[in-house]
């Protein structure tokens, strides 16, 4: 059951607003995947302006709250159709999906915003990263640009800006390592890269976005959290949207760690990437849409 519909059930028949509501629609809250802090923070702000309001009228007003929590934050960039070369670095950690994450923001790059794109596998840590990121680029079109497993990925960024140089490609999205490796080692990898790509692509627009997985909960909020420390990101992706998903995540990073998402993933299909819409996405979660 999504959080909205759980949103929904708690305010269903409740016709008197006490006390205790507030404090079991924290606790809501704080299963919705929000940080304990924010949560209070979000319901004594209700207390104190919903006195005498209707549980509609609540749901109401937090949804406003939300949405200008999320317009505190840094916007992300957002790739457009007119922008030159750019470089995309696709980051994070095992198992949220990267690979087609990047393969995805391909499709999107190639249909909506008929860019030529070229597909970096410098993810050379796993030779199945390497594999599936080919079979992606075999399914779209697109050439992927990959050396052997153990490789260097700032040279395998390297190659695919210098292709991409010369007229090969509009845009270069690189495919990462997701190992959870030391704070020390994911910034010098990262700073071979950004060497490279300041050397090899000077005029390139250079984007750096964290996937998070929206099913993993709290534990997305750390991850963005030693990322963001590392390097400085541009942008969330979330990935895995779906009916399992809470998501309430992106609140506490947007007010904790000023960062925005900008995309969203809600399915397996390569089409299943959008631009985030916050105002949906709020209305979505607190089951007003």
């Amino acid at each position: 059951m999504k959080f909205g519909e759980k949103l929904k059930n708690f305010f269903s028949g409740k016709s008197e607003v006490n006390e205790e509501l507030y404090d079991d629609l924290c606790d809501l809250l704080i299963e919705g995947d929000f940080g304990p802090a924010q949560a209070y923070k979000m319901t004594e702000i209700l207390r104190a302006q919903c006195k005498k309001g209707s549980a509609e009228s609540i749901t109401e007003r937090l949804a406003q709250l939300l949405d200008e929590e999320l317009g505190k934050a840094k916007p992300a960039f957002i790739l457009q159709p007119e922008n030159n070369l750019a470089a995309v670095l696709i980051l994070g950690v095992n198992g949220v999906g990267k690979t087609t994450t990047a393969a995805k923001l391909s499709c999107l790059y190639k249909t909506q915003y008929n860019k030529k794109v070229i597909l970096a596998a410098a993810d050379t840590f796993r030779a199945a990263a390497i594999d599936q990121l080919k079979i992606h680029g075999s399914k779209l079109d697109t050439r992927v640009v990959a050396h052997k497993q153990g490789g260097d990925p700032a040279a395998v960024v390297y190659d695919a800006l210098e292709a991409a140089s010369s007229g090969g490609a509009d845009v270069i999205i690189a495919d990462t390592a997701g190992r959870m490796h030391t704070k020390s080692a994911l910034i010098e990898e990262l700073r071979k890269i950004d060497r490279v790509v300041e050397s090899k692509g000077a005029d390139a627009r250079y984007l750096k976005y964290l996937v998070l997985d929206a099913t993993t909960g709290r534990n997305a909020f750390a991850q963005a959290e030693i990322f963001n420390s590392a390097v400085s990101l541009d942008g969330i992706i979330l990935t895995k949207y779906d009916s399992t998903a809470k998501g309430g995540v992106i609140f506490s990073i947007a007010s904790e760690l000023n960062l925005s998402v900008a995309y969203i993933c809600t399915g397996e299909k390569y089409t299943d990437i959008a631009i985030f819409d916050s105002k949906k996405f709020v209305r979505e979660f607190t089951g007003i849409a």
